[in-house]
């Protein structure tokens, strides 16, 4: 499920992002997207790959990863993000929830190493 005023489209120093066209309110599920999960084989496979910046560490211990589908992938990151996501290892799906009003136009993003929202912990990437 992606609601279906959410678009991608370039988004300054970082290539793509997700934005949106039409206000969205705080605490609305935006996306729900399936994952394609991946052993921890086949993550040291997807690590030495392009796909390295775009999957997410999976399972209780962090050793698979998952392949996202529909936008999550595409969400950028930022310390302080206007949405949070949630894996459901159980039904292999991500979510992503506004944690704020979003006004029309607005990029949505996320924050890689902190699922629930704000945090300066590093990440592995020069940030824009």
């Amino acid at each position: 499920m992606i609601l279906p005023f959410l678009t991608i489209a370039s988004s300054e120093n970082r290539g793509r992002g997700v934005f949106t066209t039409e206000p969205i309110a705080a605490n609305t599920i935006i996306e729900i997207a399936p994952v394609i999960v991946v052993d921890a084989l086949g993550r040291e496979n997807l690590e030495k790959t392009l796909l390295y910046d775009y999957i997410f560490e999976w399972g209780e211990d962090s050793k698979m990863a998952a392949v996202a589908l529909g936008y999550i992938s595409i969400y950028n990151h930022a310390n302080n993000p206007n949405c949070a996501y949630d894996m459901d290892f159980e039904h292999e799906t991500i979510s992503i929830t506004t944690l704020i009003d979003i006004p029309v136009g607005a990029e949505l993003f996320i924050n890689y190493m902190h699922p629930e929202g704000p945090s300066n912990d590093p990440v592995w990437f020069k940030q824009a």
